[in-house]
């Protein structure tokens, strides 16, 4: 064994020390910690680009590692990110996400690991949480545009075989175009439909009820009705980006009834909200979706990457066709719900349900309910505070956890974007609160997301208190 790798293995106990202690440093400067470190900080140092022919061993590459970079990591997991949907990693799921990469699980049906059956239980746990049925299924992958994907390519396989076409064997060329109806659907499910040669020119935008960005049933049926046999996917919202909207769910099942197409609901943060008994209503009807998407790293708060990609049970052969791998080293394609190798794009993935698992079993469902309950409820505290703030007004009013907002006077002219653009350079360079920048109505605006599980009240003040004073600025 060359001598550093077997140094490494006789003081693998320190090393695991010094990572240990490493993270608890960074996770006890976590609050005060800037949300958007300066760019020169985000930048490689000199050297750390070429290829060493001799080693330092691992206490000395964390220490130069630490030393040189910790300045360039953000507070993403702390209770004042507020950009994107970004959650945090509670206790319990970031102890399991250690134990991920310790035990090095290959989660498939290999039948020499416990991890396939602990995932299983986990989705099961997970309907139970949302109030999905059993007839639901559920795979772990990487991410919403990941979920978005495999749920599509579903769909894209349901679709030919409508029609009398395998499209896993015979390709999408067989069946020819697809048509896909949403009214506000996320980047990620256009990057997918580019991914799955759909195109993304097949996206065709819905009308929208008045002052909503959800899809109005009645335009939407207007689109169905003029060409009815054409192959058509519904990409529903269960939680817009920038104000939290959710489609009538109940009504679009209605039209799927009248026109069978197939029905994606993307909750990528949204769905979490069923995890209360308050917000649940939201998401009715979400049980009877063709496909849906959930992320565990926003709302649930677990490390990336981790989210959820749910199928009625029904369709589960069709995401076999599309996923199988035939190899004489593999177990071999069947349909069960536990068979992962041949129900995603991945081959070998790691257990990404433990951190899922662990914060349920720590949690519960009433330690979850409340982290959605507090977010939402400070959601609207930072809305109330900002519109009653000279200089801010909200675009939107605040409907769950995201806070859509503007600068005063903001409208579609250079001059107000590049004013909210300087007055977000300024909240970037204060590195108290990040919030990201977006566009409702043609008005340049600003986005808060409150998911993080370490979110106070005094958080909104720290946070509001920075806006106020970088708006000074400009």
């Amino acid at each position: 064994m060359h001598p550093l790798l077997q140094h490494d293995l006789d003081t693998l106990p320190e090393i695991l020390r010094q990572a240990c202690d490493t993270a608890v440093s960074f996770l006890e400067t976590l609050p005060e910690r800037s949300t958007c470190p300066p760019a020169s900080a985000q930048n490689l140092q000199a050297g750390d680009d070429r290829l060493p022919e001799s080693g330092i061993g691992a206490q000395a590459a964390l220490e130069h590692f630490w030393n040189r970079y910790a300045s360039g990591m953000s507070a993403s997991a702390g209770p004042r990110y507020f950009g994107f949907v970004t959650g945090g990693g509670t206790p319990a799921s970031l102890a399991a996400d250690w134990l991920v990469s310790t035990v090095d699980q290959n989660t498939q049906l290999n039948f020499d690991s416990v991890s396939a059956a602990i995932e299983l239980a986990t989705i099961t746990q997970l309907k139970q949480l949302f109030g999905l049925p059993d007839a639901v299924c559920g795979t772990f992958v990487s991410g919403a545009t990941m979920a978005n994907f495999v749920s599509m390519a579903i769909a894209r396989q349901w679709l030919g075989q409508q029609c009398g076409v395998d499209i896993a064997q015979q390709g999408l060329a067989a069946l020819g175009p697809i048509r896909v109806l949403s009214a506000a659907a996320h980047s990620s499910s256009v990057k997918a439909l580019s991914m799955l040669g759909i195109g993304r020119d097949a996206l065709v935008t819905v009308a929208t009820l008045p002052g909503s960005e959800a899809i109005d049933p009645a335009a939407l049926e207007e689109i169905l009705a003029a060409d009815p046999d054409r192959p058509t996917m519904v990409l529903a919202s269960a939680g817009t980006v920038n104000t939290v909207a959710f489609d009538d769910l109940p009504a679009l099942l209605r039209l799927r009834e009248k026109y069978g197409f197939w029905l994606h609901v993307d909750a990528a943060f949204g769905g979490v909200a069923a995890s209360s008994k308050r917000y649940a209503p939201l998401l009715a009807g979400w049980e009877d979706a063709d496909s849906i998407t959930v992320d565990a790293h926003k709302w649930l708060n677990v490390p990336y990457d981790s989210a959820i990609q749910f199928t009625q049970e029904r369709h589960l052969a069709l995401q076999v066709q599309v996923f199988q791998n035939h190899s004489a080293y593999l177990v071999l394609p069947s349909v069960r719900p536990d068979n992962y190798l041949h129900l995603t794009p991945e081959n070998s993935r790691r257990f990404r349900a433990l951190p899922v698992w662990m914060a349920l079993k720590a949690y519960g469902r009433d330690g979850l309910a409340e982290v959605v309950e507090r977010n939402v409820e400070l959601a609207h505290l930072l809305g109330e505070k900002l519109a009653a703030t000279p200089g801010f007004t909200l675009l939107a009013p605040v409907s769950l956890n995201v806070v859509c907002f503007a600068l005063e006077g903001a409208d579609g002219t250079p001059e107000a974007l590049a004013t909210r653009n300087r007055f977000q350079q300024r909240l970037d360079n204060a590195g108290v609160v990040r919030c990201t920048s977006t566009s409702l109505n043609c008005k340049p605006g600003i986005r808060a997301a409150l998911v993080n599980w370490m979110t106070e009240e005094a958080d909104i003040e720290l946070a509001l208190d920075s806006m106020k004073a970088c708006y000074a600025e400009i």
